[in-house]
């Protein structure tokens, strides 16, 4: 119920995964009702998502205009004037089962060891606007990294929607204006449709956005506002030229009471501001983010409002909500179709009979409570790990009563430099370190059994480090030349 990235994302993965098994899959949208459509950052988890469907990368990047990402730059959060890239990567290598961060800190201790980003490929491949695919060697510090796209979401979708309809998909036009539920098991049993046709399904998914049609306004399932931990609620987002370097990164530059992001395409550039409306007006958001725009606009501004927060209940009865009817988060680390991905990963992992076990639904809803839970810490850690307070919204922050779940991660880090491990959770331990230590929460002590090793021998790696680093990076193709002399050349003009 829906198309947009969520619609044709679920359509694709379940024609694939479930051909040759008798299901016929329909999904309904309106061409009439738009999709937010704003979303064009990924992470590398997307490319395990193309791979089961078969999708070959050259094909998806020219469909979608996208380029090659390597990470996320921060800017102005600890403080302003401080920056940061976030990388699909570690840092370093380990030693003996301790990460290589443990040495930098006490190499810091002792001296200048320089940045800890020195010693990743990514980040400094990112600050030289260069890219190319990991190494096949194994060992060479340019083949341990990850990357991800950088994409037009609505042309993703569009894609998407050609591969599904290939796999027997069929689409049906038209407007739900009615939901039938089953007067003895509360089940969904058809939708109307504004011309009168009724559409019945023994499962449904429901994309339908932030309207939650089925999840929502037909089963009524609650939704957890988290506005007392991410008020940010409204966004403003626009297109522009490109101009200057192609990055691979995505930038968030924190502003007085929110933040912009900048995305690069092949053929354009998206930008936007996401604030919160109890510190600052719409108009004055707006004219913020144009006044911060490197080029020219290629559309006017188009506003969006949210409330961040998930369903209570992602699967009830005969529904699963994924994308916007399940939950929002805003996408400070291009976490939006991520989350997707997951509720399309964990619906397949507990697919049901027409029996619908309700542990299987209790599972589904326990792992589902977990990615959101987990991104929303990890989010909500930019905001409170800053020594701003030039405004009223980091002061906000400033005085804010963290989640236990939070409040013990930082403690834990700062203690010790210790992260401590998820079963469930997207961000794995070099994400906080890279966040914590580029907004300035630097450890109190470190990992005792670095002292073991002799201080002269940890500084000659570290240098030698640095310099294979350095001249990785050398080796390394421009990004935007890189695209162009591949397959993957669209808007950049075809190699």
């Amino acid at each position: 119920m829906g198309g947009g990235t969520a619609g044709w994302m679920t359509a694709a993965a379940l024609a694939n995964r479930l051909a040759g098994l008798g299901v016929a899959i329909r999904l309904v949208e309106s061409a009439e009702i738009g999709t937010v459509g704003v979303g064009e950052a990924t992470l590398p988890h997307i490319r395990a998502f193309n791979t089961t469907l078969g999708i070959a990368e050259p094909e998806l990047m020219r469909a979608t205009e996208a380029t090659y990402k390597l990470g996320i730059e921060f800017c102005d959060w600890g403080r302003i004037g401080d920056r940061y890239i976030h990388p699909f990567g570690n840092y370093g290598p380990s030693d003996d089962g301790i990460p290589f961060y443990h040495q930098w800190l006490r190499l810091r201790a002792l001296g200048d060891p320089g940045r800890l980003d020195d010693y990743s490929y990514p980040v400094i491949a990112a600050e030289a606007n260069r890219f190319r695919h990991p190494a096949a060697t194994p060992g060479r510090v340019e083949s341990s990294f990850g990357y991800a796209y950088q994409f037009d979401a609505s042309l993703y979708a569009a894609f998407l929607r050609r591969y599904a309809e290939a796999r027997g998909v069929e689409r049906v036009e038209g407007k739900v204006v009615d939901v039938a539920l089953d007067g003895e098991r509360g089940d969904v049993r058809h939708a109307t449709l504004e011309d009168g046709r009724t559409l019945a399904a023994e499962l449904f998914v429901d994309c339908s956005g932030f309207r939650g049609l089925l999840i929502g306004q037909a089963l009524g399932s609650g939704y957890d506002d988290w506005s007392r931990w991410l008020p940010c609620n409204r966004a403003v987002a626009v297109p522009t030229d490109s101009k200057g370097p192609l990055g691979p990164y995505t930038r968030a530059t924190a502003r007085t009471a929110g933040w912009q992001w900048r995305i690069p395409l092949q053929h354009r550039v998206g930008n936007g501001h996401v604030y919160c409306s109890d510190f600052i007006s719409d108009d004055d958001a707006e004219a913020q983010l144009v006044a911060n725009l490197d080029a020219p606009m290629q559309a006017d501004p188009r506003r969006l409002r949210f409330t961040t927060g998930r369903r209570q209940d992602f699967w009830k009865r005969n529904v699963v909500a994924i994308g916007l009817s399940s939950g929002f988060l805003e996408p400070l680390e291009s976490t939006s179709i991520h989350l997707i991905q997951d509720g399309i990963t964990e619906l397949l992992a507990l697919f049901p009979t027409r029996a619908f076990d309700a542990g299987d639904i209790g599972e589904y809803n326990r792992r589902m409570a977990l990615h959101f839970e987990r991104v929303r810490d990890f989010l909500l850690l930019h905001y409170v790990a800053t020594q701003r307070d030039d405004s009223p919204m980091w002061r906000h922050f400033r005085a804010l009563t963290l989640p236990d779940s939070l409040r013990h991660k930082i403690d834990a880090w700062l203690s010790r430099g210790y992260v401590v491990p998820y079963e469930f959770g997207l961000f794995l331990p070099p994400s906080w370190v890279a966040v914590m230590l580029g907004q300035g929460l630097v450890p109190r002590g470190h990992d005792p059994r670095v002292r073991a090793s002799d201080d002269a021998v940890l500084a000659a790696r570290a240098a030698t480090l640095r310099a294979e680093v350095a001249a990785a990076v050398q080796a390394t193709p421009d990004h935007a030349d890189y695209i162009r002399q591949s397959p993957a050349a669209a808007g950049l003009g075809v190699a």
